[in-house]
């Protein structure tokens, strides 16, 4: 009965150990009592170690001295093309100038023109205590409400429900009254409590073509569980239990190009389903057997969450541990695989993070084969978990300092990788309106586990997309002074900001660990939000644009902003929420459009962006995205939602 060794499992009390002074306390983040369930967790048992240690990793300086704003002034660079990262040659603070950065790689669309600028970005502490630990997180459309929620098996949070009923427990008579699922608005920070009865840990979700989340598995009474929370001002959890066939809990789910999801693995699970439409059940007859999941498990797994994405084929990317597969979702097979990644694991609980590079698409797109390229960066050797989590004393080792990139529409494709500043596992990768990708969040030694990392990696790092090929393309931003361990996650904003929630490296709430269970909630303003370069921040006429669109469509977009406005320092991007939790970022895609006309002065200050929608739903999976006009590399200080429909 193998299927059912995970919810019949007896956990075994959780080993704490002294942390010696070569580490340090962080300050208690919240006065009181710690609070602590009792329930210890899978995750602490000793289970047979193993692995390897896949050969020496370079830890670089982080670059947390780096010359830069350092956070209250800021310094605009007049930079030219050609000139490397960090030349600072004829800088002024009253002017700024545009560099042009050629699209590489054969994925771009001309060049993107963009103000340089010396600002490294600025944090804000947004909400002191959202009530729940952001274990994950998803900014839900039309709403603008970020949805954070941890797990019920712990029995408590930092809020109370307003009121009955509770929570029955399980298997007791007991009643859990604390709330686990909360709705943020992400401009007030006005919370609302949700109510959950089946148990979200480690689950998975996403998106559907309404907006709706549709949320799969968890532990225990959840892992076959399907959830949906629809947008409305009183919309609650719809829970279906039993709607799986197996149980998925570190499971990863992908939407399809006609809106269909699959859910891959899962612990003990080495399988994968189609989620059933709503009021519907799967039965093992629609469980369908993958052996990758069997071939990629290390002793202590580290194939947990895989990577998944939608390829703009149509085809499904999945990356699991250092070994990447094309599965055709139709025939179910496997059609090619790419070369191993080296240099240790980079899923669960070795904790790479990943991200599908931005999909570059022409005016008037007429190409067969449309280039879509992941980026893995991070995470640790394979027996990282063992080291730390199974041996005693503790061995934290450095996690991993590369990035990883691979064109998975080649068959030929080969991985190109580049060292980051530093070291980082348990981190969270954002791709920005403007197709750079935010890598945040994590630790720089151990691995995912209760207690099991340290060194929390405190400094964002920029990744430039497309560069002139002379400089970094890496840039260290100002850290934050919370650290974002395990359980850590993020949303991109409509203001173009970030959202950083989460970090909890403890089996329930604890104020009195090494890093307190984390219930405060940041914004990151990055480096595009320097207040110099507000003058190029446009705005979207919500009311005179096309908000619902047919896949090829052309549709108009009005902007208002200061002055003439130049076409060739436009750039306008769609970018779907991605369901994050455990460092990984499911379904996020930021698709740059084809701008097919501009049309100037329409009315003073005033023009018409005449765009083209995606071609199919394998390059834009239907549903809502934000949808970003970039003008000089500065996002326009609102997004808009439109809904890309068949």
């Amino acid at each position: 009965m193998a299927s059912l060794f995970w919810r019949g499992l007896i956990i075994l009390p959780l080993l704490f150990v002294y942390v010696n002074g070569e580490h340090f306390f962080y300050p208690k983040r919240h006065t009181g009592k710690a609070e602590l369930a009792g329930y210890k967790g899978p995750d602490s048992l000793a289970v047979d170690g193993g692995g390897f240690y896949s050969g020496p990793l370079i830890a670089d300086d982080d670059g947390s001295t780096a010359d830069g704003n350092a956070g209250g002034t800021t310094e605009v660079k007049v930079e030219n093309l050609g000139k490397a990262d960090g030349d600072n040659t004829n800088g002024n603070a009253n002017s700024v100038e545009s560099t042009q950065v050629a699209a590489k790689n054969g994925i771009g669309n001309g060049t993107i023109v963009e103000a340089k600028t010396t600002f490294k970005g600025s944090w804000e502490l947004f909400v002191e205590n959202a009530g729940v630990s952001a274990m994950h997180l998803i900014l839900l459309p039309k709403i603008n409400q970020a949805l954070m929620f941890d797990a019920t098996v712990w029995k408590i949070s930092k809020m109370k429900l307003p009121g009955p009923p509770c929570r029955r427990v399980e298997g007791t008579n007991k009643e859990d009254c604390y709330v686990h699922s909360i709705l943020m608005d992400v401009e007030t920070g006005k919370i609302r409590p949700l109510r959950l009865n089946y148990d979200t840990w480690c689950s998975s979700g996403a998106l559907d073509i309404n907006g709706r989340l549709v949320s799969t598995g968890g532990y225990n009474n959840g892992s076959d569980t399907v959830r949906i929370l629809d947008l409305c001002d009183t919309c609650g959890w719809e829970e279906y239990p039993g709607a799986l066939g197996n149980g998925r809990w570190y499971a990863t789910q992908v939407t399809l190009g006609d809106g269909r999801f699959m859910v891959f693995g899962g612990r003990d699970f080495p399988t994968y389903e189609f989620v059933p439409p709503q009021g519907q059940k799967n039965t093992l007859k629609d469980v369908i057997d993958f052996n990758f999941l069997v071939e990629t498990h290390d002793p202590v797994e580290n194939n947990l969450y895989p990577f998944v994405y939608l390829s703009t084929d149509g085809n499904v990317f999945i990356f699991a541990n250092n070994r990447s597969v094309l599965l055709n979702p139709n025939t179910q097979t496997i059609i090619h695989e790419f070369p191993v990644l080296p240099n240790g694991a980079r899923n669960y609980p070795a904790s790479g993070s990943a991200c599908l590079l931005p999909i570059m698409l022409k005016p008037n797109e007429d190409r067969k084969v449309i280039p879509a390229e992941v980026l893995i960066c991070g995470g640790a050797s394979h027996d990282a978990y063992a080291k730390a989590d199974l041996q005693r004393p503790k061995v934290f080792l450095p996690g991993n300092t590369d990035c990883a990139r691979l064109d998975i529409t080649k068959r030929n494709g080969k991985w190109k990788i580049i060292n980051m500043p530093s070291a980082r596992l348990l981190g969270d990768m954002v791709v920005l309106p403007t197709g750079d990708v935010l890598i945040v969040n994590g630790a720089k030694t151990g691995s995912a586990g209760w207690d099991d990392a340290r060194e929390p990696n405190l400094n964002p790092v920029l990744y430039k997309f497309q560069t002139d090929g002379t400089g970094s393309k890496f840039t260290v931003l100002n850290p934050s002074n919370i650290p974002r361990m395990y359980h850590s996650s993020f949303a991109l904003l409509p203001d173009a900001k970030v959202l950083i929630a989460g970090s909890n490296t403890n089996p329930g709430y604890l104020d009195d660990a090494l890093f307190p269970t984390e219930v405060r909630v940041e914004k990151f303003s990055p480096h595009y939000l320097d207040p110099n370069l507000a003058m190029f921040r446009q705005e979207i006429i919500v009311e005179k644009s096309n908000d619902q669109v047919k896949y090829s469509q052309k549709f108009i977009v009005q902007i208002r902003g200061n002055g003439e406005i130049d076409q060739q320092k436009l750039q306008v991007t769609v970018y779907s929420p991605p369901f994050v939790t455990h460092g990984i970022s499911m379904n996020q895609r930021l698709i740059q459009l084809g701008i097919v006309e501009f049309n100037k002065n329409v009315a003073p200050n005033t023009n018409n962006i005449v765009l083209q929608a995606p071609m199919n739903g394998n390059i834009a999976p239907p549903g809502y995205y934000m949808l970003f006009v970039n003008y000089n590399g500065v996002p326009c200080r609102q997004s808009m939602w439109v809904q890309f429909l068949p």
